[in-house]
């Protein structure tokens, strides 16, 4: 069975930082608190990402031109559609921000979740949770089924997922 989230769905909070909002599309919690979420964000200025102790991330650039993500031995180009990985302990801040960026979040708890996140027009994923984000508005045939999805509609499912869509989607796999 998949879910099929909106944005109507979806709940705005304020960045731990103070510097902006995130666009929450789905949490999945603990006893111990996250375990993971799935978000999206606009980074519109040079400066300091929040900083998440024992939590994986993975930001994905959906529309804008990118920046740099830069910390203590850390250089990383956040390109539109290129998943970029990083520790979210570590103090990184973004730079080289020409014009304002929106990017899709993976966080995830360290060491408790496997993750992998892929941006493509088709693809086969497998995993305890699937995720498949829409950044842009089309139609994708999903385990047979064909669907039109609205930019920023999120798909959840279980197991394996078999996936074709006009316009590339962000696809995750969750492994609890």
């Amino acid at each position: 069975m998949i879910r099929h989230l909106t944005q109507k769905d979806y709940k705005v909070q304020p960045w731990a930082n103070g510097r902006g909002e995130t666009l929450e599309l789905f949490r999945h919690d603990r006893p111990q608190g996250m375990l993971w979420r799935l978000s999206v964000a606009t980074v519109a200025e040079n400066g300091p990402f929040s900083r998440f102790p024992d939590i994986d991330r993975s930001l994905t650039v959906i529309d804008g031109p990118g920046f740099d993500l830069v910390g203590e031995g850390l250089r990383l180009r956040a390109d539109p559609m290129q998943p970029i990985v990083f520790a979210g302990d570590f103090a990184v801040e973004a730079e080289g921000v020409t014009a304002p960026s929106r990017d899709f979040n993976v966080m995830v708890a360290r060491g408790q979740v496997g993750v992998e996140v892929r941006a493509a027009d088709a693809a086969q994923v497998r995993g305890d949770t699937v995720a498949l984000f829409a950044p842009f508005a089309g139609i994708a045939t999903v385990n047979g089924g064909v669907m039109r999805l609205a930019s920023f509609d999120l798909l959840l499912t279980q197991g394996a997922v078999m996936f074709r869509g006009d316009t590339p989607l962000i696809a995750v796999s969750l492994d609890v």
